[in-house]
């Protein structure tokens, strides 16, 4: 369905929520407004204030967005009334503009209601500047503060509400959609011609990326939208369990296809060669007719609710998937084609497991013996889970603490777009500011300000460009205006996750429309908002390099050595786990690593950006990234399976993994420390295959009813992630025993 697309697109509806908030807020203020007979340079002061009122709060409670809100009218009261009595003291206005720049920064270190009230502060001074307040219309401006408050809070509360448990039951259809996608993708993959094959991985990289980013935000959202916490790990340990087994039936397909197993790197690094067969005849093959039944089969389990599941049907394809978890069940096939249908049966069991945790006990009447392990493994997790334990917090003080640096760099930021600001215009030189205020929102390194500045005036050129156009037609056309100016808001909100540029041009081409409402409209007016910006995102940018710099290799090196740490943690847990050790938070532990990774995947992308001039550098920091993301999937992948071996009748722990994994920790170790001091010894241990260590001298393959046959691979996979890692980190690989034999 069209909506099931677009709910995935925009997980939670949170976009689509955030931009209907906003744009209901402006049009009830402005109706009162216009009831009240209010003239159209406060209509405009009340619309921007029900904005930044509804955009500015980010608590997750209900409670919590109340007395933020309550808190923020008088802030916002306080900041136009120093506006109006300091228009005519220019000194004394700019250095209170910096205290409270200064200030509004420094409070997000106490959270989202810090946050909040800052920005509320520095957007409603700068409204007052745009608007021109003075003493002697401060009671009208003042009225049209208090509404425009009042509009959003009846907006937020009453006209479109959202409360946690809401937004996780939304983030939770996205993300049954979202697998939904990838399986259609994943069946692509299997029918796929050779010169298809590149777009339907580009597609279905895409799809894992928002599948991932969808299981992070219910993450998020879990502890308020879940009373019970019980509730919410399990549901957590759930949502991970369907995206790795989603993510590793993709890659089980993709070595059917090929000649030989493919790397896995292929899965998340763009062009990775893969050796495709020569003779796949998917059509005449019957393996492969009952693979492609079976993927579409549970397509359909994964995209109906367990609400439409009536009949016996939908319950025959769910035992008959579950059923490949036997091998006796497997239908006779290559190795590759039977690893396939394996990997159909962990897909439907994470999908039983998911619909058990979101809608409670389901009717057993028609299960099968494999369903009702699936149920009973599943009862034995439920009753042994514990709950997750908090995260600590920052330790950083003084000028170390993000905060307190941020604040400094954009108070003398600040400083320098007044003086070139100034230098400009004498009226309109807040537009600097202004700038130089947003390129340090959500940056932590002086690459990102330099592309968030960049983007910016990008956005700016082109909406100034469309400004022109649309107040040349809107005219005298003060509600045609106003209509115009509310599609621009809602598109500036629903696109600004997604673009920045894109973004920024709404804002400048809604500005041009107000500037018409304020009949101050002009082509020298808009053409100033583009100088402004630049020297906004200069001095941004100057502040950013001189000021308490936080270099993009600093920033990189620390967050990449956060991910080692992480990395580590979870490949050494999940091991002792495996090999018969004490159970632990796996899945917690494994959701940190996908938090710094995503973290470090940011933070690079000023060096991958299309404008970087080191074309070489780019393209080893996105090898790096793909080769973290390949590791990352393992650890996962050891991480579920661990999570399995205190409560699965059928896999046994093997105290043989533990002597497997050291390797993997001591390389971890050393790629840290190289990482994290540039002075520190150490070299990576290359050896022979995992698996030749783990063979019994008659054995051969591990049996298939131990978790060494499960996790083999992934260990073998992650251990040649790790070592990759090493070239591109410079980091030194020792020889092998036989190497130096030959040498001597």
């Amino acid at each position: 369905m069209m909506w099931d697309r677009f709910a995935a697109s925009d997980p939670g509806l949170l976009r689509l929520s955030a931009g209907l908030r906003t744009v209901a807020a402006i049009g009830l203020t402005l109706m009162v407004l216009a009831v009240l007979g209010t003239d159209v340079t406060h209509m405009v002061a009340g619309a921007m204030t029900a904005m930044t009122a509804t955009f500015a709060i980010k608590d997750t409670l209900v409670r919590d967005q109340a007395v933020t809100l309550a808190l923020g009218l008088p802030v916002a009261l306080a900041a136009t009334s120093l506006s109006a009595l300091l228009t005519s003291q220019v000194i004394v206005g700019d250095l209170f503009f910096v205290a409270l720049i200064f200030g509004a920064v420094y409070c997000r270190r106490f959270g989202d209601r810090g946050t909040a009230l800052g920005l509320i502060g520095f957007q409603i001074y700068f409204l007052s500047l745009f608007v021109g307040a003075s003493t002697a219309a401060l009671p009208a401006l003042c009225l049209a503060l208090v509404i425009g408050f009042g509009c959003s809070a009846v907006v937020r509360f009453a006209v479109v509400p959202e409360t946690p448990r809401r937004v996780l039951t939304r983030l939770r259809d996205a993300f049954r959609t979202r697998v939904a996608q990838l399986v259609s993708l994943q069946i692509e993959l299997l029918d796929a011609e050779p010169e298809q094959l590149e777009k339907v991985l580009d597609d279905m990289r895409r799809s894992t990326a928002r599948l991932h980013e969808a299981a992070l935000m219910i993450q998020g959202r879990l502890e308020e939208g879940t009373q019970d916490a019980d509730k919410a790990a399990l549901l957590q340990r759930r949502v991970a369990d369907a995206e790795i087994s989603t993510e590793r039936l993709g890659m089980l397909l993709l070595n059917a296809r090929s000649a030989e197993r493919a790397d896995t790197l292929t899965l998340h690094l763009p062009h990775a060669p893969v050796p495709l067969t020569g003779d796949w005849k998917p059509a005449e093959d019957d393996a492969t007719m009952a693979l492609r039944r079976d993927l579409k089969a549970l397509h359909l389990l994964v995209d109906r609710p367990a609400s439409r599941e009536g009949g016996t049907a939908v319950a025959h394809i769910r035992n008959r998937l579950l059923g490949y978890r036997d091998e006796e069940k497997l239908p006779p096939a290559p190795a590759g084609i039977q690893d396939a249908f394996r990997g159909i049966g962990e897909a439907a069991r994470s999908v039983l497991g998911l619909r058990l945790a979101l809608d409670g006990p389901q009717d057993e009447s028609d299960d099968s013996p494999a369903t009702t392990r699936s149920r009973e493994e599943f009862d034995a997790e439920d009753i042994a889970l514990a709950s997750t334990e908090e995260p600590g917090g920052d330790d950083r003080t003084g000028l170390q603490r993000p905060t307190t640096r941020a604040a400094f760099q954009v108070s003398v930021g600040s400083v320098l777009a007044m003086i070139g600001g100034e230098l400009l215009s004498t009226q309109r030189w807040y537009w600097a500011v202004l700038t130089c205020w947003v390129v340090f929102l959500n940056t932590a390194s002086t690459g990102e300000i330099l592309v968030k500045g960049y983007r910016r005036l990008l956005g700016t050129l082109l909406g100034a460009v469309a400004g022109v156009a649309l107040a040349g037609l809107v005219g005298d056309h003060t509600w045609v205006a106003f209509a115009l100016v509310l599609v621009f808001i809602f598109a500036m909100f629903f696109t600004a996750p997604l673009s920045y540029a894109v973004m920024s041009f709404f804002v400048t081409a809604m500005l041009g429309l107000l500037y018409t409402l304020l009949n101050s409209y002009s082509f020298d007016v808009l053409v100033l908002r583009i100088e402004e910006t630049a020297i906004g995102a200069a001095c941004g940018v100057i502040a950013a390099v001189l000021v308490l710099p936080v270099h993009t290799d600093r920033r990189t090196d620390e967050l990449l050595g956060t991910v080692l740490d992480r990395l580590g943690d979870v490949a050494s847990a999940a091991v002792e786990q495996l090999s018969g050790g004490p159970s632990s938070d796996l899945l917690g532990k494994a959701r940190g690593l996908d938090t710094a990774l995503d973290e470090l995947r940011d933070s690079t992308n000023p060096l991958t950006y299309p404008i970087t001039p080191l074309r070489g550098r780019r393209q080893t920091v996105r090898y790096l990234v793909a080769l973290l993301e390949t590791c990352a999937y393992h650890a996962r992948s050891l991480a579920a399976t661990a999570e399995l071996v205190p409560h699965s009748k059928t896999v046994a722990a093997d105290p043989r993994l533990h002597r497997a994994g050291r390797r993997i920790a001591h390389n971890i170790e050393v790629l840290s420390a190289h990482v994290g001091d540039k002075g520190v010894g150490g070299e990576i241990q290359s050896a022979a295959s995992i698996a030749s260590t783990l063979r019994d001298d008659r054995s051969g393959t591990p049996p298939s009813g131990t978790v060494t046959f499960r996790v083999l691979r992934h260990l073998q996979r992650l251990d040649e992630g790790v070592v990759g890692l090493a070239r591109p980190l410079d980091v030194p690989i020792a020889e092998r025993a036989g190497e130096k034999a030959a040498r001597g």
